[in-house]
């Protein structure tokens, strides 16, 4: 669970050969916008048939975006909604967003598409936001005690108590998965890499965890044998085990690569950022809707729809993170063009219709990305580039309605 420069130092481990895609990736300097300058067998998508229920404990109910999937847990105390989904630089010599270094780094030769890769086109609006957002308030600083790196990718916990991001994407250095543990409002103290995630040599990065402690996660290491990223494992006290490709969830051509992802509190839905290269700076970039399909996920049939105003024509879309109840969907944009990417809001009036009414959020200044919302919908964390260090930042509001 960055802008381009953030994300995309991630997708800058372009291929060495592009004729061989078993070799392995090489990390490049972070480009600016507009600039030129991992391992199992591939996983089949399995054949839709009617959406099966989810086998969780204290869960109930149909699956997916579209359906309701009542949870007995926290949060159903913090949002009594049906459904509940839960929320990642530039090229030719400019400032090379996060989500997309990610990206790059996964491969240079990717396409972004809405499908997740799965070759349809997304369905794009090309209406420009001309309001804020402004119920967050007040910038601060997280503070990682006995951490003093970039922090880039949050995503804090269900119950608050974890936060979790990735290191610096900056050439030379290749992103790892580390945590901390809460100790006050801001602060969080450093507790090491995340045990089991990591494989040396690497990339891991972009964060995210249902509420039953499944890790999901973007990583490097099998996508020249399997044009996949996106692995899970069951994440406690700061261990992951069980480390897998997530079946169905795949770039299916070169030249397409899942960068980010982001999974529904109950497991149910992730969300999905899709970049298209063709060797030089990112074609499209946009956000993608899987659904829960037996032991793993399938292309949601409605994601075009219900994303079309968030994927902007001409815009770099990315890194999703949505509130608890499914009704707001935080997102980074960015212009190929130049500028900073910046985060915004889109919101729905229910679970499976499409999200509408985009703004961008007020309080979040300066090249930011990657936002992730917290349980109770009132805190935003996101990174923040900030000199030559990306830094963990929040912004905060009043309860919001649920």
């Amino acid at each position: 669970m960055s802008a381009v420069s953030g994300e995309n130092a991630l997708l800058q481990h372009a291929w060495s050969d592009l004729g061989n895609v078993t070799r392995d990736f090489m990390w490049k300097t972070p480009l600016t916008w507009g600039q030129t300058t991992d391992a199992t067998q591939p996983q089949s998508v399995p054949a839709r048939t009617v959406p099966q229920a989810e086998s969780h404990s204290g869960t109930s109910g149909l699956v997916g975006d579209r359906l309701r999937a009542p949870v007995a847990s926290r949060r159903q105390a913090l949002a009594r909604a049906p459904d509940r989904v839960i929320d990642m630089s530039r090229w030719a010599r400019t400032r090379t967003p996060g989500p997309f270094v990610l990206a790059l780094v996964l491969g240079v030769t990717f396409v972004v598409s809405s499908s997740g890769g799965m070759a349809f086109a997304a369905s794009v609006s090309n209406s420009q936001p001309a309001v804020t957002y402004n119920a967050f308030t007040d910038p601060q600083l997280v503070t990682v005690r006995g951490y003093s790196g970039s922090a880039m990718e949050p995503f804090i916990s269900e119950d608050g108590e974890y936060l979790l991001f990735n290191t610096s994407n900056v050439a030379p250095n290749i992103p790892a998965l580390q945590f901390a543990t809460r100790v006050g409002a801001d602060t969080f103290q450093y507790r090491g890499a995340i045990e089991g995630a990591n494989q040396p040599g690497y990339l891991s990065g972009t964060p995210s965890m249902d509420d039953y402690g499944n890790l999901y996660f973007v990583s490097t290491r099998g996508y020249a044998q399997t044009l996949s990223t996106i692995y899970s494992g069951r994440f406690a006290a700061g261990t992951v085990a069980g480390v897998h490709l997530v079946p169905g969830v795949s770039g299916g051509t070169l030249g397409t690569i899942d960068f980010d992802v982001d999974v529904s509190p109950i497991g149910s839905t992730l969300y999905v950022s899709v970049g298209h290269f063709d060797g030089g700076p990112p074609t499209s970039a946009s956000l993608a809707i899987f659904d829960k399909f037996g032991s793993g996920f399938e292309p949601d049939p409605d994601s075009a729809t219900i994303l079309r105003a968030v994927n902007r024509a001409g815009m770099l879309t990315y890194a999703a993170s949505i509130s608890t109840n499914g009704l707001e969907l935080f997102f980074t944009q960015a212009n190929p063009a130049g500028g900073e990417p910046a985060i915004y809001r889109a919101v729905r009036a229910g679970v499976g219709q499409a999200f509408g009414d985009v703004r961008r959020v007020g309080a979040v200044i300066g090249y930011a990305e990657a936002p992730a919302l917290s349980a109770d919908g009132t805190t935003l964390y996101y990174h923040r580039l900030v000199g030559s260090t990306f830094q963990i930042w929040t912004v905060t509001r009043p309860s919001p309605d649920r």
